[in-house]
Formats: C-alpha cells, sequence, structure tokens
C-alpha cells in the first residue's frame, strides 16, 4: 500500500474513532487533508468511498447513522472496534525484540524503541536471556550511514518532490536532479531511491551514496501517478549484473573486490597479486566494475572491457 493512502486511510479511521456523533461526509472532509486536495465533489466521493470500503475490509466496523433529518453520518464506535488483549508468549517477544533492534542509526531507531517499552509496560515478557541465548549470533543491521536517508524517507511519506546532486558511476562531477520520490530500499548494504526523473522524463533509480550535498524539497505535486508497485531491487539486480545472461573473465588484486568474488563462478590464482575470476553478468556489469578501479582488468569479453576503458577514461577526462 503506498504511504500517502495508508496516512490517509489511518487519518479516517483516528476520525470515526474519536467523534461521539455521527460525522457526515462534509465534516470528514473538512478534517481530513488529502480530502481537501482532492479536486471535485465527485472525486472526493469516490476516493471517500473507496476509503471506507477498505478500512471495513481491514476489519473496521463504521456505522452508517441517519438522523432525522435525512443526514448521513459515519462513526466507529470504541466498544465495537476494541482490539483483545495483546498476549507474546517467549518466542514472539524475543522476535520482535530482533525486529526492533534493525533500526539503530535511523530516525525510527526511538520509535522502535518506544514500542517495546510499551509493550513490556502492558505485560510483554521479558526476553533478554532469550534474546541471548538464542540469538547472540544474529545481530542485524539496516546501515543508514547516507544523510539523504532521512530527507528521502520522509519525501516519500508526504509525496514531496526533491532536487539533489547525483554522481554516476562513470562521471567525475554530480549532476542536478528534480525527481518524484516513490520508494526507498535496501539492497546488500547499500540504500536505494526509486522515483520520477523529471529531467529524463522516465522512472530511475538512484544509490544514495552516490547523492552529495543536501536533499532539498520542491513545493508542488507529483506530475505522474505513483505505480501501485515499485521494483527497486528488481532494477538494481539487473543493472548489477544479477540476471545473467554472459561470463566475464577478469583479474582482481589478492585481497580486494569482495562482492566480486562472492559472485564468481571460478578463482584461479595467477600470482604476483593477481587472481583471474569468472563472473556471471548481466546488464550494467560495467559500471559497476569501474567502482573497483585499478584493482581489477577485465580479460574478456571485448565488449565489456570497451565499455569499461570508455568509462575510465570519462572519468579520468572530467
Amino acid at each position: 500500500m503506498a504511504i500517502a493512502k495508508a496516512e490517509r486511510l489511518m487519518n479516517l479511521a483516528l476520525c470515526l474513532l474519536g467523534t461521539r456523533r455521527p460525522l457526515s461526509k462534509r465534516e470528514l472532509r473538512g478534517s481530513i487533508e488529502a480530502y481537501l486536495e482532492a479536486g471535485s465533489d465527485d472525486s472526493f466521493n469516490r476516493m471517500f468511498e473507496r476509503d471506507k470500503d477498505d478500512l471495513r475490509e481491514l476489519g473496521l466496523v463504521i456505522e452508517t447513522v441517519e438522523s432525522l433529518d435525512g443526514d448521513i453520518g459515519y462513526l466507529a464506535r470504541r466498544d465495537s472496534n476494541r482490539l483483545p488483549p495483546i498476549t507474546l508468549d517467549a518466542e514472539e517477544a524475543a522476535a520482535l525484540g530482533l525486529a526492533a533492534k534493525v533500526w539503530q542509526q535511523a530516525r525510527l531507531a526511538g520509535a522502535a524503541s518506544g514500542a517495546l517499552q510499551k509493550l513490556r509496560a502492558a505485560g510483554m515478557p521479558e526476553t533478554e536471556d532469550a534474546y541471548e541465548a538464542h540469538h547472540s549470533a544474529l545481530e542485524p543491521r539496516i546501515p543508514v550511514h547516507e544523510s539523504a536517508f532521512e530527507p528521502l524517507m520522509l519525501a516519500c511519506r508526504d509525496r514531496r518532490p526533491v532536487v539533489f546532486d547525483y554522481r554516476k558511476a562513470n562521471s567525475a562531477h554530480p549532476e542536478q536532479r528534480h525527481v518524484e520520490p516513490w520508494a526507498l530500499e535496501c539492497w546488500r548494504g547499500h540504500w536505494y531511491l526509486a522515483g520520477y526523473d523529471r529531467g529524463r522524463g522516465a522512472e530511475r533509480v538512484f544509490r544514495l551514496s552516490r547523492i552529495t550535498g543536501k536533499v532539498r524539497s520542491r513545493a508542488g505535486s507529483f506530475t505522474v501517478p505513483v505505480p501501485d508497485v515499485v521494483t527497486v531491487r528488481e532494477t538494481v539486480e539487473s543493472w548489477a549484473g544479477e540476471t545473467a545472461t554472459r561470463s566475464a573473465l577478469i583479474r582482481l588484486r589478492s585481497g580486494c573486490g569482495y562482492p566480486l568474488r562472492s559472485r564468481a563462478t571460478a578463482v584461479r590464482e595467477l600470482g604476483g597479486g593477481w587472481d583471474e575470476l569468472e563472473i556471471p553478468y548481466g546488464h550494467g556489469l560495467d559500471a559497476w566494475l569501474v567502482e573497483f578501479g585499478p584493482d581489477v582488468v577485465v580479460l574478456e569479453p571485448a565488449d565489456l572491457r570497451a565499455d569499461v576503458v570508455d568509462r575510465l577514461r570519462a572519468v579520468a577526462k572530467g
């Protein structure tokens, strides 16, 4: 579910749960920002009916009440929507504790910690001993070292266009990008942003570590609809050669390029501080190999070697 829609549904649910009397469509529209921005009455009515149906599918009991004047109002009584008490066994509590340890370098760390404290105050079992006993070797992390992560996360949530300077792998200098951000995803220890690049007029994926300077928000709304499914990982996998269609032979300096070594189907020591690797690859391997600089030499195929040389020359000229 898109973040904007989830936030809209949450706001509607809070309004319906928080009222002591039925609220009309007009009152709900005036209370929820997304409805105010809906445009025409027809657009609002369609959006409201879809949201109401979605909340009912999620289990919220919404009553439709007709007043003596014939006006229709809506509310969700708390006694009809009260959740049963939360009971967790030691294994479930340990799983929650493990999940909360993931976000330790980003803004969500405080929220995860606060949620655990509330659950423990409500009687969740203390799981430190169980956690240490069963999960001491497993320390999950989602690394968030890039300063661009938090402003982009908020921009994705709020559907705000952004501007940032971005340096491609084969470019020595960054270029300014105007982007409508859709989604963030972590893949193999790196964060990527998917969105609509206004300058290129197409969907693009950006690696956060290549964003230089500050991410700046821009006024206005998105110019293209956000896809229901944003395939960040699939796009990055394709660019990184995960969808292998060919095989490359490279020389790699000993003790370097461990991501390449993990992909190799064969490794042979050449001596003199070099190894020979055979790597299956698809589109985009040339851009990845350039990142390893002088530690990599492409032996074959010839077209891949030429692409890498061209990229290195472009960097050298810059």
